[in-house]
């Protein structure tokens, strides 16, 4: 039922909630990211390849963060949002920290593969707990404090794994460290304290009402746990066909639902086949069973597609509301393909960046690193901060559209930009010019962010957060740095393989012109879908 929204005025313990959930995604950001300063020393010790790495590092780490975001999401739309985020990230501090005590490659990945389950309870949890402490005129502030914060961990997780290693290698010599550490696992030890006290504090942050900022009361939910272990099981390849057989599903769902699955085994059969004939690649070596990289990236691929499939399927099935205000709201539907395309151009170019820097300037790793690194932070604070005011701004001027028109301009105007900047004729250049093309395209986040979490009901914005974390990570993070490394290995040329991906650019914008004309009339028809669609509001 829909209830007068609580006043617009912002408490204290609203932005005490605003910090604690912030330094959540640093705390996320620095455990997923110091790996990268951390490789040169673990390759080295443990005699792993770059491949390896990868794989944690990469498209696998993505499937699991993704496919785990989906549960936690959905327990975030029924249980207490604090409580979830204060295990989620003294789970994955206590994994990350077991990346200290790696002597192989095994115990290493048990780490990251907890680090990803952990971290994937971070924007689904964090994102709905902010909604109902902020009235709608301020969200476009709490997705730039979010995104800077975001910012604030990819650049510490470079200076935290970087000093503490250097530290502790200086201060105690090969095979005199205690417990024989080495640099690098202490630095994973360091990374992880910081997340256990992080965790006290938000166990005892105080839950907002669901649904009170927005004048929305939701209804309490009976079995959270229940239903997002269902929904677990729903959305994994093999385990949802039992599903489907519990919820007895029509001829009409399994015959979608098999059907799509041999659609996508095809397709990503034939792009194997494509890729490898347009970049051809060495074998990686797994226990000593060679396996095509291509093999391995489309099939991660497949497998996130399906998910994604058996998500929509099972929201039809079991909880019809959120299926109408989410799949059947052509605006929130375009938003988030807005997102996950440009996640596409993010990952790609920012993954392959530095290595563009020191081949095209001759700098050093150490120089490329502290300049690059600390630049990227800066701004990526420093945009967002600038863009969330700003879209609340062109909200309150153009209701509906304002964010819209904003986030236009950050992704029709920084493709422009971007080739400019990676002509620039020396390092001073680039850097100077990155500095502007960096500030407009971090202004996307928080009016787009703000846009799609309010296109939909309080208490589906957990499982809204997931479907968008798997969406946009899947073809984001999956393919924007895979896409790069095959252009840059068939032509040779890394410049024109970071500029090639901003082709997108192209669909992002016809998809955003389109939603202009649809904004409006999904945003009135939010309430019409839920009610619907059962939904007592």
């Amino acid at each position: 039922m829909t209830t007068p929204p609580v006043s617009g005025r912002v408490t204290g313990t609203a932005w005490y909630a605003l910090a604690l959930v912030a330094l959540t995604n640093a705390m996320s950001l620095l455990d997923r990211n110091i790996l990268a300063i951390l490789a040169p020393r673990i390759k080295a010790d443990l005699q792993i390849g770059d491949a390896e790495l990868g794989l944690l590092y990469g498209t696998v780490f993505a499937l699991f963060y993704a496919l785990f975001s989906l549960p936690l999401g959905r327990l975030s739309d029924g249980w207490i949002r604090t409580r979830i985020l204060a295990i989620a990230i003294a789970f994955w501090s206590f994994s990350s920290g077991l990346a200290a005590f790696a002597s192989g490659f095994a115990m290493l990945a048990i780490s990251r593969l907890g680090v990803g389950i952990g971290e994937g309870a971070t924007s689904p949890a964090g994102t709905s707990l902010l909604f109902d402490y902020f009235p709608k005129h301020r969200r476009g502030l709490v997705m730039g404090t979010i995104a800077a914060s975001i910012a604030v961990g990819l650049g510490m997780s470079n200076v935290v794994g970087g000093v503490a290693a250097q530290w502790w290698e200086t201060l105690y010599p090969a095979g005199q460290a205690p417990l024989r550490l080495a640099g690098w696992q202490f630095a994973f030890l360091v990374a992880s304290i910081p997340g256990l006290v992080l965790a006290l504090l938000l166990w005892h942050l105080k839950e907002p009402q669901r649904g009170a900022m927005d004048g929305i009361a939701s209804r309490p939910d009976p079995a959270p746990f229940r239903s997002s272990l269902a929904l677990l099981g729903a959305v994994t390849p093999g385990t949802n066909l039992l599903s489907l057989a519990a919820s007895k599903a029509s001829a009409r769902h399994w015959t979608a639902n098999i059907g799509v699955m041999v659609l996508v085994v095809g397709l990503m059969t034939l792009f194997v086949h494509l890729a490898s004939a347009f970049s051809p690649r060495p074998a990686l070596s797994f226990g000593g069973v060679p396996l095509n990289p291509h093999i391995l990236q489309w099939g991660v691929m497949g497998f996130g597609i399906i998910v994604i499939f058996n998500l929509l399927q099972r929201l039809a099935l079991a909880d019809p509301p959120t299926y109408q205000v989410t799949v059947r709201s052509p605006a929130l539907m375009i938003a988030i393909a807005v997102g996950a395309l440009q996640t596409v151009i993010n990952y790609g170019i920012m993954g392959f960046t530095p290595a563009f820097i020191m081949q095209t300037y001759g700098t050093s790793p150490a120089e490329t690193g502290v300049t690059f690194g600390l630049l990227s932070l800066v701004i990526g604070v420093i945009g967002p901060m600038i863009s969330g005011p700003l879209a609340d701004w062109f909200d309150k001027s153009m209701p509906a559209t304002g964010r819209v028109y904003l986030t236009l301009f950050a992704l029709g105007v920084s493709p422009l930009i971007g080739v400019w900047t990676y002509h620039a004729p020396d390092a001073f250049g680039f850097y100077s010019r990155f500095v502007l093309y960096s500030v407009i395209l971090t202004c996307w986040m928080p009016p787009l962010y703000s846009l799609i979490y309010g296109l939909v009901l309080p208490r589906m914005r957990g499982i809204t957060a997931s479907t968008y974390l798997i969406i946009s990570t899947i073809f984001g993070l999956g393919m924007g740095p895979y896409l790069v490394g095959m252009i840059s290995d068939a032509t040779g040329d890394l410049r024109t393989a970071i500029l090639s991906v901003n082709w997108m650019a192209i669909p992002i914008i016809i998809l955003l012109v389109i939603l202009l004309t649809r904004i409006r009339k999904d945003e009135s028809l939010i309430l019409v879908r839920a009610r619907e669609a059962g939904e007592p509001v």
